[in-house]
């Protein structure tokens, strides 16, 4: 039996929370996107296609910015069956300072022929930026 558009959301997030990108590329239609539309700057704007998501997350990976679990999870079944929203808190920390890190979130998916299509993540880009801020190498701070 095919998996429902809110059994894929679940699984991008379960990936994206242990950092299994491939898992999360496997998820994604080959001509997908992950854009955030309320980022700070050096983040960018929209990734396009597994290998520019690819390049990107590889090097988020490397970034000090760990999340430990999501939590308060809503998720949302529209009207239209393929569109999916998401409405979560991620808890982590900063892995050179030990600070806590708290970032909420709202996710919007869009799949059709069981991948996503499109996945746009409305962060709280206060928190990025005050992370970024602290670190002494904000280059590599890439979520």
């Amino acid at each position: 039996m095919p998996e429902t558009p809110r059994q894929i959301v679940e699984r991008v997030l379960a990936a994206g929370l242990a950092q299994d990108y491939e898992a999360l590329l496997g998820l994604m239609a080959p001509d997908g996107s992950i854009e955030w539309p309320h980022r700070p700057a050096g983040v960018p704007g929209r990734l396009e296609g597994h290998e520019e998501i690819r390049r990107y997350l590889s090097a988020a990976a490397k970034a000090p910015i760990r999340f430990d679990e999501f939590t308060d999870m809503t998720i949302y079944e529209t009207d239209d069956p393929g569109t999916v929203i998401a409405e979560y808190e991620a808890h982590g920390s900063i892995t050179t300072t030990g600070a806590p890190y708290h970032q909420s979130i709202i996710a919007v998916f869009r799949i059709s022929g069981g991948r996503i299509t499109s996945y746009r993540d409305y962060l709280d880009p206060l928190p990025l930026m005050e992370a970024r801020a602290s670190m002494p190498d904000t280059a590599s701070a890439t979520r």
